[in-house]
Order: C-alpha cells, then structure tokens, then sequence
C-alpha cells in the first residue's frame, strides 16, 4: 500500500490492531470484531441495512484510546450466520450477546446507524436498564400514522427475493454502491465492496441475506418504544442525507419536548462514518464522555450521600 496515495485516517485505521471473534445467539453464530482495552467503558456498534461491521471501520479504532469497541455482523449479514425469520427481540438478543462476550463492561453504549438504529431500539426496548445509553445515527422515529412494518412480505406475496450470483469477483464488485448513493472516496467504496463479498458455487454474491426484510418481523410502533426508552437517548444526522428513515428528527425533539441531544455534522451525507469518520468520531465521544461524566457524578454524589449518613 502506498502510504501517500490514501490520507492518514484511513491507514492508521486499517493498521490499527483488531480481532475477530463470534458468539452463537439462538443457534447462529454472530461475528464481530473489538478494539480496545478490556476494563475501559464499552461501546457496541451496531451497522445498517445490508452492510456489515466493516462500515465502522474506519470510526472504531479512533474510539479504542478511551473505550472499549465491539462492532457486530448481525444476523443476515457480513459473516454472521442467516436466520429463517428475523425480529428486533432477536437482534437485541444479538447485540447484548456481543457486548457480554466482548467483555463490554456494565452498561455499555450503543451507537447505531440507519437500520441499526432500528435494532438500537429494540435494544433499548427490551435492555435499557442495562445500557448506559443509544446513539441514534441517521436514524429517526416516525409518528404513528406514518409507520409502516417492513418486514412478513414473503408471508403475504409467497415469495422472497433470490441471491444474486456474479460470475466473477470483479463484476460483482462493480455492481457495489452505496444506498442511497453519496459522495464519498472510491478507495473507502473500493474497500467497503470487497469486504461485501463472498464466493460461492458459480461465482460471487453478496454477504447479506436478500430475503431477511421478507422475514423481517418489527412489532410495536417505534415511537412508542422510544417514548418509553429506560436509558439516555442522542441524535447525529448527515446534513444531506437523503434517506427517507432519517427525517423525522424534528418529529423526536418536539416528543422529548427539546431535550433530545442532537447535532448534525456540516456537509455530510447519510453514511457520515464513512466521508467524514474523525468528525463522526469527535461527534460520538462528545456525547459518550458528557454520559460517563452524568455518571460519575450521581455516582460521587450517593457516595457522600452515604458518607454523611453514616
């Protein structure tokens, strides 16, 4: 690799110490991937919609000098097993698997973008008094009469969608694109598109299960399960995103009434982490450091509460 050629976040993250590691959930086994020493505060961080961990790539190893880092493959992608229905309980059984096999700590935080951001929620939903709270990245929740439930479409037309195979690694890597679309380096989509990959008999195909929001099932109505979440919630938002899923962030500051923590990073698009990964780095530990600080405090707090007590 020429040192030269790529600036140096990309090849410090690429250089940065990693290992790869799974824990079987439900009778699949989920990869992931940590950085990090073992004993500081945890984070999960939780990928979008036919992606996988790698999507991090290039954020985790900037968090690692303060944190404790897993990354997750949830079911139906990257490497980690494909499941015959899928559901958010599943996956926050998923996350929180991880997070107790990484050594994570008590409490950990979870970052989550676009579809993560869904299963951030269902995490939320089922564990938030466990977590110390949910980074919601490009992920919003929409008011009720506006909800629609993604996933049972095979249930309802009788079919699911087949895996596409390419004849060869490099035709299936020219058909590699972002979605939606964005601007972004061609080294950092070069890299994201081999990492998507897998061979297979009769070519090459995609990581992800083309069939999971088919068996996809999603409950509740998610602004219900945000208004009752048991732990910190915050927003970031890409500037230009175009995704339809990440609009409705004036939506979840008016049902906060203000309060929800929200930022949006100048001239980024929806896939922040990755044309702009040191501001979405910069972005997260602002948020994460002001929780542990919260913490650390109350917790200073009881500690004299009990001192003059006793």
């Amino acid at each position: 690799m020429n040192d030269e050629k790529f600036p140096g976040w990309y090849t410090r993250a690429l250089e940065t110490d990693t290992e790869q590691s799974t824990v079987s959930v439900e009778g699949c086994k989920i990869n992931y991937a940590t950085w990090g020493k073992v004993g500081n505060p945890g984070i999960v961080l939780i990928h979008g919609s036919n992606a996988n961990l790698e999507w991090w790539r290039f954020v985790a190893p900037f968090l690692s000098d303060q944190f404790r880092v897993a990354a997750i493959d949830l079911s139906g992608n990257g490497d980690s097993d494909w499941r015959d229905i899928y559901s958010g309980e599943l996956y926050a059984r998923e996350v929180m698997a991880v997070c107790e096999a990484a050594e994570l700590g008590p409490r950990p935080q979870v970052v989550a973008h676009s579809f993560g951001g869904f299963v951030g929620l269902e995490t939320g939903h089922h564990y938030g008094l466990q977590l110390g709270g949910i980074i919601f990245c490009d992920f919003t929740v929409r008011p009720p009469e506006q909800y629609t439930e993604w996933g049972k479409k095979a249930a309802e037309t009788g079919t699911t969608r087949p895996t596409r195979i390419y004849e060869s690694f490099e035709a299936a890597l020219g058909r590699f694109r972002l979605v939606p679309e964005q601007p972004c380096p061609a080294f950092v989509v070069d890299y994201l598109g081999r990492k998507a990959l897998r061979q297979v008999e009769g070519g090459w195909t995609w990581k992800f299960d083309p069939a999971m929001f088919d068996h996809l099932e999603m409950g509740m109505a998610q602004r219900d399960k945000f208004a009752r979440l048991a732990c910190r919630s915050a927003l970031i938002l890409g500037e230009h995103s175009t995704d339809d899923g990440a609009l409705s962030g004036p939506y979840m500051a008016e049902i906060t009434r203000g309060i929800l923590p929200a930022f949006t990073l100048p001239g980024t698009h929806h896939h922040f982490m990755l044309d702009e990964p040191i501001a979405t780095v910069a972005a997260i530990k602002g948020i994460l450091l002001a929780w542990l600080r919260e913490d650390r405090v109350d917790e200073m707090h009881e500690t004299l509460a009990e001192l003059v007590g006793d």
